[in-house]
């Protein structure tokens, strides 16, 4: 009980020195986010998440949804935990959305009638990459590629995540930077914090 109170405190710490650490609210995978269930962002997609998900095969690719009704920023970034067994992991993403010119690139999953995309690729196998530390999280991570751009198309908007060197293994979608949060944020933050901390969220062993 004494360790448990223990916790509390240092989350409940963690969560109100948010703005400091430049916190997430994390959310965690329990079921594949395909095109017909993707992760749909019901609040501003300018509002700070961080998903905890994984690509259970090589051929899996995560897809992210929101809308779009007034101009709004989009950030997204993809990193990986630092651990050894996931060090070849370095996920590819795309921001798709109406308007946007067809990539140069193949892509692993079909866009939607008169969409276009942005690919945003990862470092090549075997080279350097850089690593910080999140607070929050008490997790070392390898730095992603990064997307910030604002949109003004109205309509659905989607960001996949997938794995070009089909490897698969445990990511985190980050989507958004503004440090906006709810009392179910906070709930949630709560509850997945503690998740993450214990390495509950890995579907790989960090070794």
């Amino acid at each position: 009980m004494k360790l448990f109170a223990s916790l509390f405190t240092l989350i409940c710490a963690s969560i109100f020195a948010m703005p400091a650490v430049h916190a997430h609210v994390p959310y965690i995978e329990n079921e594949d986010y395909s095109a017909e269930h993707p992760f749909v962002v019901t609040d501003s997609i300018e509002n700070s998440k961080a998903v905890y998900a994984w690509f259970e095969t090589g051929t899996d690719v995560d897809v992210y949804a929101f809308e779009v009704s007034e101009p709004v920023t989009v950030y997204a970034n993809a990193l990986v935990i630092a651990c050894p067994s996931l060090e070849t992991l370095l996920p590819w993403f795309a921001v798709a959305g109406p308007g946007l010119p067809v990539p140069d690139e193949e892509l692993p999953f079909e866009l939607p009638v008169g969409y276009g995309a942005v690919v945003v690729p990862n470092k090549n196998p075997g080279e350097q990459r850089d690593t910080f530390f999140e607070p929050f999280s008490a997790k070392t991570y390898f730095d992603g590629p990064e997307f910030s751009r604002e949109v003004t198309t109205p309509g659905t908007w989607y960001v996949y995540y997938w794995d070009p060197y089909k490897i698969g293994g445990d990511y985190v979608a980050v989507l958004g930077l503004k440090e906006s949060f709810s009392i179910l944020d906070t709930v949630r933050s709560l509850i997945n914090t503690v998740i993450i901390w214990f390495n509950l969220e890995l579907h790989t062993t960090c070794r």
